[in-house]
């Protein structure tokens, strides 16, 4: 069966240079509804915010050998894997987009709207998609306010002088939730603001960094085995754990390198809550990968669940395969020379 999160998706595609570029917000759709259930359920998904479930049909290529679980589990670690982009919807397209450039100082990278399905995409970040983890905003027509729910956390931004960036957030209007400040228990200057739908961006005071979009924080009800999981499936490192018993949460810090260069997964559970409201804003994370055929066996054998199966996207060559983490957290990987080729 394959899961969905109600994401506004393209029409069918033809293979041509206009079909390539369209096809990046297929990917950060994940599944082409309108492909896999036809237009209309297409339009009930987006319009009903619901979650619905469909038996796949096609595009499934099984691997070329028969691999052993520690084969798989052993090929994962030295994959070729970065964070792509993170995909969220939000109600107001333009403010947003203001907000980001404005306040934030992202650039933004690309824009494409698809009047047939209702829906506009954008793509912000501060760096070439090739080689920074960027943001891609969703906008569904006539939709002005979604749930965020209590499972997403933040977003955290590397700047220089957060006390500055706190007064130019100030002076366009936007919410601070903390004001500048060292974290509790440490030296870090930070704070927290909001954007105009709601979404917390805590900034975090840091000299020059390649990569300032350079955290993502989710919560999850079993942290040692969120930590397995990425661990096994994702081939992510445990760069840091920290317990504070004093408020009672724990941390774990996830990614594919160091944190002062790489963007981060930041897990955090809640000392005796298991069970979250994911709302219907977030949506997935993207990740590459060299091969999403056994990318997709790993995430099997690691507990997490195939919500589509390895394959092309209709109409286009770019291989991709979605799954569920334990705690429901969707996330795409992408075949990287596909991806690559969706740049040009």
């Amino acid at each position: 069966m394959l899961r969905t999160l109600p994401i506004a998706s393209p029409s069918s595609l033809t293979v041509s240079i206009t079909s390539r570029r369209l096809a990046l917000f297929q990917l950060g759709a994940a599944i082409p509804q309108s492909h896999l259930f036809g237009a209309k359920a297409s339009k009930l998904l987006r319009a009903e915010g619901s979650t619905i479930e469909a038996s796949t049909s096609g595009n499934m290529a099984p691997t070329s050998n028969t691999v052993t679980e520690q084969n798989v589990l052993d090929w994962v670690k030295s994959d070729k894997r970065r964070m792509l982009h993170v995909v969220y919807r939000v109600g107001d397209l333009d403010k947003t987009i203001k907000f980001y450039t404005e306040c934030l100082g992202m650039k933004l990278l690309r824009k494409r709207d698809i009047p047939e399905d209702r829906y506009t995409n954008a793509f912000l970040g501060y760096g070439p998609e090739d080689s920074h983890f960027v943001v891609e905003l969703t906008y569904n027509y006539g939709v002005d306010k979604y749930d965020i729910g209590t499972g997403f956390g933040h977003f955290g931004i590397a700047v220089e002088d957060v006390s500055k960036t706190v007064d130019l957030v100030k002076a366009k209007g936007g919410k601070v939730t903390r004001e500048p400040g060292p974290v509790k228990g440490g030296n870090t200057v930070i704070a927290f603001i909001e954007d105009p739908d709601g979404y917390k961006f805590e900034l975090l005071e840091r000299g020059p960094t390649p990569e300032p979009l350079c955290q993502l924080m989710l919560r999850v009800g079993d942290l040692d085995g969120a930590i397995n999981f990425y661990k096994k499936a994702f081939g992510m490192e445990l760069l840091q754990k920290r317990d504070n018993p004093d408020y009672k949460y724990t941390i774990a810090v996830m990614g594919y390198g160091p944190e002062d260069k790489n963007t981060v997964l930041e897990l955090t559970y809640n000392y005796g809550v298991t069970e979250y409201d994911k709302g219907n804003g977030y949506a997935q994370i993207a990740i590459g990968t060299d091969d999403v055929y056994k990318t997709a066996e790993a995430i099997k054998l690691s507990g997490g669940k195939i919500t589509r199966e390895p394959g092309p996207l209709p109409g286009i060559n770019t291989k991709i395969t979605a799954c569920l983490d334990p705690d429901g957290w969707k996330s795409v990987f992408v075949d990287n020379l596909d991806f690559l080729k969706e740049l040009e």
